[in-house]
This record gives C-alpha cells, structure tokens and sequence, in this order.
C-alpha cells in the first residue's frame, strides 16, 4: 500500500514536490486555498490583457524540465520556452541607456561603449559570479544546510576550504564599488540584490552569485508567458495521479505525539504519513501550528521588501522598450534607505516595466501593450497603503514620461494594482514580503528555516520563506530538497528518458 502525502499550497515549489513524491510513489493530494494553482506564479485578465500577474524572469528552465523527465514525459509536449537574446534595458536619470545583451561579450561591449568602464572588468565580474555559483550549487542550493551529511562530500569540502571567493563577510555594494567604481554601472550590479528582496548596502556580496543565471547560463520567455511553467506542472501532476483541491483552506497540521498525523481541513482531519507545508513559514507557524512552540528567533529576521504593481493596459506601442526594462532612481543608496530602514516609499523609486506582449501578441490587442510596471516598497508595517498608492503612481507616471519622452497617463486605457496587503491576502507571505526574510546579513543563508521540522516527524517545508529562498530556481530547490530528504519507496515510477530535455 502506497505512503500518502499533503501538500498544503500550490505555489510553484508545492507543485514540484507533489510531483516528486508522486513519482516516488506516494498518494499526494495538495490542498491550495485560492481557486486557482500558482502561488505568486499566476496570471491576471482583463478588458483584453493578460498579465504574469508575479515573477517575470525565468532562468534555469532546466529544474522544470527535470519535472517532466522524472516522470518519463516530454516536456516539449507540455511547456517549451526560448533563450533572449536581450535581458533587459536599463535607463538612466542622466539619459544613459545601457542594452544588457545575453552573450557576456556583447553586454560587456554595450557597458564600455555607454559608459567606458572596461568590458575586462565587466567579463572579470561575470567569470567571479561564475565561481560562486560552482562553489555553492551542491551545498547550499540542492542540499539541506541543517543536516550533517551535506557537509560530509567533496563538494561541501570544496565550498569551505574556498569560502573567502563567496565574499560572505564582505558587503554586495561595496565590493560592486570596487570593481567597476562607475555608479551607474555600480547600481546595474547592485539590482540583483533585489531578486531576493534584501537591500545592496547591507546583504553579502555572495549574492553577486545571480547575475551568473543571466548572462552565463541565460534567461528565457516561455512560449505562454509565466504562467505556462504553473499550468505546465499542474497538468503532469494530475497525469500522474496528484489530486488537486481548491478553494481548500487547510485550517491545522495535526499532530499527535510530535509525529504528523495529517492536516484539518472543513473540519475534517484528511490523515497523511506526510505533510509538506509550502505557506510562507511564519504563517504556516502561526496559522497551521498554533500548539506548536514557534522557532521564534528564525521568524524574527528582517522581512525582506515586498512590491507595489500597477498593471497597465496602454493604447501605444514603444519600439525602444524591451521585455523587461529598468528605469533607476538618482539615490540608490536613499532609496534602499527608505524601503529597508525607515519602511517608507520613496519619491524617486527605480521602476521595473516587464512587457510580455512583446513575446507573445496576444497579451495585449493589436497596436497596445501590457505595461506590468512595479516599484519595491518596505513589506507591511501599517502603512497608509491608499495614500501611497496615490502618490507612487503620480510619482511613477512622471518618471517614465521624462524618460521616455511622452505623458504615458494619456495611453493608459485600464488599470489594476497590487500592494503589500493584497499580496498577503491572496498568498498567505507574511506582512506582504515576497520572499520571506531579507538576506541583509553575511549569515542570512544559514538563518532560514530548515526544509524540514527538527520537532515533528515527517513534516517538511518548502517554497521561498525557506532554505534556500525566494524566486522561482530556488523555489524549484526546496522542493528537490524535501523530495530528497523523504526519501524513495519501493516500486516508484521509472525516472523516465534524459533526452527528453531541452538542447
């Protein structure tokens, strides 16, 4: 007779472990509260545009594909995507416009030419970020950092014995600063700091690990938008026998003698051998363990930022943006100020404009565009949300339109917005951060919470609140993870064909 499993929440990384462990055998029902799969990876329509409604950059398309090829399926049947040849665009108060090309030699060329820093210095960065990843892929991306035998192999050995090239006791900034020494491009570096919520001027300088997903390894669109990896992975889980129950709130982990007995949902317990929780790990302690004593110091971190979006459907098509473009505040260093220390909106935010509809047309009508546009903003700390929402798009309004050279509110055809507290309505993050803690200290690694419960049997956790965080490739690890840590049973399902993947 086959284990069973329950997952209670169906973000991206709750998905990818219903997917694991129905492989591994086990009867996996996954309980999710809104009507719909996805977490934050989910989409939204209306009067003719459709959004990615969440994340907007996918990078390692190799950890969805792996999904696929464990269960023995194609994944080109299900979900395909293509490689950018453009990353980004980036604007600059001074009028500096900087294409970040994909090739390395490419952008590192664009750098020199807009800004005369040496492309050497940029490849050097670029080759830097390279080895970090090396170094810390094995240990502290597929591995559980709070169990012994991670440490006990020839790649914990090698991430330790080459510990200062991880620059952990160093800060991102100041490091950045050292390198290119121009601001402008300083800053460009500086951004990926905001890919985990956490702030440039504080988190480690190992965080100078991500650009290396972009411009070494790639950056991709999948062919039906964000979205398509949620619908995707949905699919091959119910193709394998993973049940899915909206509209479902779990209401308690049930536990008897510090051992899971299943979860209370309707008021009914639904009994499991496991139970894998992926609600944001302070709400999964407050909320599903309320008779559990919580790890108070690892919930007390500082939450990272979280995000103000205003989903814009415009009545214009602008040849000189990409799909994804950044628009930089004057103050980087003031902006981060406000955001992290004084949990205020700056006036002069840097804007990040994804737009998908230059990939796939029919996101917008023909001749418009779909402007997802999104500033950071500290998480919820009783804010007066309205009053912000108000000034930040008047604020956001001016900025675009004396960069771009237009008014852009005469092309804004429909609107709707998210903001810290309707985040934490509709996907359970705690205060509205986006990816649980911040990562604005050398030891931030290290004090997330475990993948797994050192209290309760047979209770795993996983998605970005914890080890090893936020963002669609490390949602994708937890979930690897905790697959890992529970283990195989006898007569799983056949992992399935290696050429499946994507060349």
């Amino acid at each position: 007779m086959s284990k069973t499993a329950i997952v209670i929440g169906s973000g991206i990384a709750g998905v990818a472990v219903a997917i694991r462990l129905a492989v591994k055998g086990f009867k996996v029902t996954v309980f999710e509260a809104n009507q719909y799969p996805g977490g934050k990876l989910t989409e939204i329509s209306f009067e003719g545009y459709r959004f990615d409604a969440g994340p907007s950059l996918f990078t390692l398309p190799e950890l969805v594909d792996e999904l696929f090829i464990l269960a023995g399926k194609d994944s080109k049947q299900y979900f395909q995507y293509e490689r950018l040849e453009e990353i980004c665009k980036y604007f600059y108060e001074d009028g500096t416009q900087i294409t970040a090309h994909s090739d390395p030699e490419l952008f590192s060329r664009e750098i020199e030419k807009q800004t005369g820093v040496s492309l050497n210095k940029v490849l050097d960065h670029l080759k830097k970020s390279k080895r970090m990843y090396e170094l810390t892929d094995k240990l502290f991306l597929q591995s559980s950092l709070h169990k012994l035998n991670s440490y006990l192999n020839k790649h914990a050995l090698n991430a330790l014995v080459n510990l200062g090239k991880l620059k952990t006791n160093q800060v991102m900034h100041a490091v950045n600063h050292i390198q290119f020494e121009d601001s402008r491009i300083t800053q460009l570096f500086d951004r990926y700091a905001t890919y985990n919520g956490s702030n440039p001027y504080k988190s480690p300088a190992t965080l100078n690990i991500i650009p290396h997903l972009e411009y070494n390894l790639g950056a991709y669109f999948p062919t039906g938008g964000m979205y398509s990896i949620t619908r995707s992975l949905v699919k091959l889980a119910e193709e394998i026998g993973v049940v899915f129950k909206y509209n479902s709130p779990v209401q308690e982990i049930v536990v008897e003698n510090k051992t899971i007995i299943g979860v209370r949902q309707n008021e009914k317990i639904m009994k499991a051998d496991v139970v894998v929780s992926n609600v944001d790990i302070s709400s999964t302690y407050r909320h599903l363990l309320k008779s559990e004593k919580a790890p108070k110091k690892l919930l007390s971190q500082e939450k990272s930022s979280s995000g103000l979006v205003f989903y814009w459907g415009m009545k214009k098509q602008s040849s000189n943006l990409g799909l994804h473009n950044i628009f930089f505040s004057k103050d980087y260093k003031e902006e981060f100020d406000l955001i992290f220390n004084q949990n205020k909106v700056p006036s002069d935010p840097t804007v990040y404009l994804n737009i998908s509809s230059k990939y796939k047309s029919g996101d917008a009508p023909e001749g418009h565009e779909n402007w997802f546009t999104m500033i950071n903003v500290p998480h919820n700390s009783g804010q007066d949300w309205d009053k912000i929402i108000i000034e930040s798009r008047q604020n956001i309004i001016l900025k675009l339109s004396k960069i771009l050279g237009f008014n852009i509110s005469d092309y804004i055809t429909c609107e709707r917005i998210l903001d810290p507290l309707l985040i934490e309505k509709m996907t359970g993050s705690s205060l509205g951060a986006l990816y649980g803690n911040s990562s604005n200290n050398q030891f931030a690694a290290f004090l997330r919470h475990p993948n797994f419960s050192g209290k309760i049997k047979n209770l795993y956790f996983c998605g970005g609140s914890v080890h090893p965080g936020g963002g669609i490739p490390l949602c994708l690890f937890s979930a690897k993870i905790v697959s890992g840590l529970i283990g195989d049973l006898p007569g799983s399902i056949h992992k399935g064909n290696s050429n499946f993947i994507h060349k």
